[in-house]
C-alpha cells in the first residue's frame, strides 16, 4: 500500500520532535516535510503537493490562526488534500471555520490523541481517503454551543438523541454507537430516524452522508 504522503507543521520543538518520530515509524505515512511556521508550511506544501496536512493551529508569525489559514489555502489551491488541525483545546468557533465550506478531507484532533500513533494515524487517514476526522471532545463542544444558543432544534432531541448525535458526528457506526451507549442497533436506528426528523437532515441515515449532515449542522453559523 502506498503511504499517506505528509507535510507536518508545529511550533513547540518538543511535540513537533515527538510526533515526527511516531509519524516517521509508521509505514503507513511518509513525512516528507517538517516545518514551524506558516510561510515554511506553505512553502512546503506548494513543493511537495503532500496528501495531507498535519497541523498545529496556533504558530508564527502570530500565534493566532495558521492552521486555518493554511486549511482555506488548501481547500482554494490543492481541493483534493487533507488538512489534520491539531489543538490543545477544543475550540468550537475554529472548528464552524474549518469546516464552513465542506466536511470532506478535514479534520481536528486534540494534542492529547497524538500519543496514540493508532489514534493519529487513523484520523489521518480518513482525511487522506475524503472523509472527517473530529475528536470526540470537539464535537461535545459544538453540541454545547449550540445548546447554549438556544437552538430551537437542537432543544427537540431528547439528552439519549443528543447523545447519539455526537456519536454519528464522530463517525460511529450504528453498532459502535449501540456499544458505546448500551443500546441495541434497532434502538440505535430509531434514535437516528428521530433526530434527523427533528433536525431537518437529509442523507443516508446508514452511511457516511450523516457524518457529514451531522457535524454540518452542529458547526453552522446561525448569525
Amino acid at each position: 500500500m502506498t503511504p499517506v504522503r505528509l507535510v507536518f507543521a508545529e511550533d513547540n520543538f518538543l511535540v513537533r520532535e515527538g510526533v515526527r518520530r511516531l509519524l516517521a515509524a509508521s509505514e503507513a505515512l511518509q513525512v516528507v516535510a517538517v516545518c514551524d511556521g506558516l510561510d515554511q508550511a506553505l512553502k512546503a506544501i506548494a513543493e511537495h503537493v503532500p496528501d495531507v496536512v498535519l497541523t498545529d493551529i496556533r504558530m508564527p508569525p502570530t500565534h493566532s490562526d495558521e492552521g486555518i489559514r493554511i486549511a482555506e489555502e488548501c481547500r482554494r489551491t490543492y481541493p483534493t488534500m487533507g488538512v489534520l488541525l491539531l489543538s490543545q483545546y477544543a475550540e468550537a468557533g475554529y472548528v464552524k471555520v474549518l469546516l464552513r465550506h465542506g466536511t470532506d478531507r478535514r479534520g481536528y484532533l486534540l494534542k492529547e490523541r497524538v500519543a496514540s500513533i493508532g489514534e493519529l494515524t487513523s484520523a489521518i487517514e480518513a482525511v487522506a481517503s475524503g472523509g472527517t476526522a473530529i475528536d470526540p471532545r470537539v464535537v461535545e463542544a459544538l453540541v454545547q454551543v449550540r445548546a447554549r444558543a438556544g437552538d430551537a432544534k437542537l432543544d427537540r432531541l431528547t439528552p439519549r438523541e443528543r447523545e447519539v448525535l455526537a456519536g454519528i458526528a464522530q463517525g460511529h457506526t450504528n453498532a459502535g454507537v449501540a456499544a458505546e451507549l448500551f443500546l441495541s442497533q434497532h434502538a440505535v436506528e430509531k434514535h437516528i430516524n428521530s433526530i434527523f426528523g427533528k433536525l431537518g437532515l437529509t442523507g443516508d441515515t446508514r452511511h457516511h452522508p450523516r457524518v457529514r449532515a451531522a457535524l454540518m449542522f452542529l458547526a453552522e453559523d446561525r448569525h
